[in-house]
């Protein structure tokens, strides 16, 4: 498989097609990882709340050992987590996922939210104190791990419109990529179009609604099941999974399906023998209802005063 890539503004090439590692359990990642690089895949997307990272460099590793793949093959991207937004906890949480990774620069670096949070003082509680930490301010500090060589591209998650706005008229240097949920149930046009003008490269996380996620409550949300979707993937001899990567990287949106079956993630990479039509586009965005599987709606977040999605 040889994945057809989209430009950053820095010039790197980031594949469009990549691997989510969230909810991929200690025991089944380093296989996934494996079976990933083996069969082409060359984005492995992490993040340090996923407390995966160890198994996921352990299988980029293996396959470098073994010749499969150089390390500048490869697009690595990890995430800072809420509670260490403070500009001094910065760059100590980057080189510990660093170090987890077992590689000395990621090809990219996202803020994981808006929403600085405080670490917990009993790690089993489930209440959450918010940091008053400005998320422009953190950014600062991402800017620095440029600056030092040690990530050659930064980029958010989860920011709205409003907040890349705000982002993009006091940085110095401007974020690459907005990783987003984003699927046809949950379309995003204004944000879609903003990142799109403003040369931000968007990052697709859930693209299949997080069937199996413990956060998803109503069984109606069922982009697998969905009957409009099918329909598509019939003409093409395609599942639905098929149509709902190939919907992203045909608009150059990278995307980064989960899985840890080794059949899937094959399966997850069949999509570049086929084209969706303009009708079928418009099709798929007409199932828009703005439904969001990820809410992050726990604890209290929604009265962040960061919290992202009281947007459109």
């Amino acid at each position: 498989m040889n994945t057809p890539c989209v430009e950053l503004y820095t010039g790197a090439a980031m594949p469009l097609l990549g691997l989510g590692t969230w909810q991929s359990q200690p025991g089944q990642v380093q296989q996934a990882v494996e079976v990933a690089i083996d069969n082409g895949y060359r984005h492995i997307d992490c993040a340090y709340i996923y407390a995966n990272e160890k198994e996921v460099g352990a299988g980029i590793e293996s396959r470098i050992q073994k010749g499969v793949v150089k390390r500048e093959d490869l697009f690595i991207v990890s995430k800072l987590w809420n509670h260490f937004h403070d500009e001094d906890e910065v760059k100590p949480s980057f080189m510990k996922s660093l170090a987890n990774l077992n590689l000395s620069w990621l090809d990219l670096y996202l803020i994981h939210s808006p929403m600085g949070t405080k670490m917990p003082k009993d790690p089993s509680s489930q209440e959450v104190e918010f940091s008053d930490v400005d998320y422009v301010c953190t950014w600062k500090a991402m800017e620095k791990l440029v600056d030092e060589g040690l990530v050659k591209a930064i980029g958010v998650s989860n920011f709205n419109v409003s907040q890349l706005e705000r982002l993009l008229s006091s940085c110095r240097i401007k974020p690459a990529v907005n990783q987003v949920e984003l699927h046809p149930y949950l379309t995003q046009p204004k944000l879609v179009q903003y990142c799109k003008t403003n040369g931000i490269v968007l990052t697709a996380y859930s693209p299949f609604g997080s069937p199996d996620s413990p956060f998803v409550q109503c069984d109606k949300q069922r982009l697998l099941e969905d009957p409009v979707i099918s329909a598509i993937g019939k003409k093409y001899g395609k599942t639905n999974a098929h149509v709902l990567l190939l919907y992203h990287v045909q608009r150059g949106v990278t995307v980064i399906p989960k899985s840890v079956c080794p059949e899937r993630i094959i399966q997850n990479a069949q999509i570049f023998d086929f084209s969706l039509s303009d009708d079928d586009i418009k099709t798929l965005e007409g199932l828009n209802r703005n439904w969001r599987s990820a809410k992050w709606d726990v604890s209290g977040l929604p009265s962040h005063k960061f919290y992202p999605f009281k947007e459109d």
